[in-house]
């Protein structure tokens, strides 16, 4: 069997107020190192990782790195674990682009599956993105526990997938900053164990 660990980076500038962070290569905060640090003991605990995999930037990387120093694993930055490229709208925030972009906006929160952002992905390209990752991960580790740290709009992706839900169901999977999604795999079987899980955050700002 197969255990996918699908994790979310942890808290950083520009969740709140939020801003499409996107490419935006920001670091953890404080409050995100903690979470971190919250996260590799909780998951260290639970499981026996052989990986942990990150998207290359550095809030990902950082997130992942204590998780696999706790288990005594190796790492690997994974490209395409990258988050949604939100192009001329990157580091904006949400009511800077609603002013200047009013129709598409709304169109990204209630039907997300028609957009592309100006210079940037659609969803389409961060699903296609997430399905080779997918894939490449599940035959290196067909009997292992891999962890992917990457961004809400990946797990988001490769979850709806999984759940064999249309893109148009985007907003309904909610991800926190350092939430785990748990997902096992056997043959053509996949069953999702667990969606945003938060417990081991709580007493934390923002949890």
């Amino acid at each position: 069997m197969a255990r996918l660990l699908l994790i979310r980076h942890g808290h950083v500038e520009g969740i709140d107020p939020p801003r499409f962070r996107g490419r935006q290569d920001v670091p953890l905060t404080a409050e995100g190192f903690e979470q971190a640090r919250l996260l590799a003991q909780f998951v260290c605990e639970h499981w026996r990782p052989s990986i942990v995999y990150t998207s290359p930037l550095q809030r990902c990387v950082e997130t992942g790195r204590p998780i696999a120093a706790s288990c005594g694993i190796g790492t690997l930055v994974l490209p395409e674990l990258t988050d949604l490229h939100y192009g001329a709208w990157q580091w904006r925030t949400h009511d800077e682009v609603h002013t200047q972009y009013p129709v598409r906006f709304h169109m990204w929160l209630k039907t997300p599956h028609l957009v592309r952002f100006p210079e940037g992905e659609s969803l389409q390209d961060l699903v296609a993105r997430m399905a080779n990752v997918m894939r490449l991960v599940l035959e290196r580790h067909a009997n292992d526990t891999a962890v992917l740290v990457s961004h809400d709009s990946g797990i988001r992706a490769l979850l709806l997938q999984l759940l064999d839900q249309p893109l148009s169901a985007y907003w309904r999977l909610a991800q926190s900053p350092a939430g785990i999604s748990e997902v096992e795999v056997i043959g053509e079987s996949v069953t999702v164990v667990r969606i945003n899980e938060t417990s081991h955050l709580k007493g934390r700002p923002g949890s």
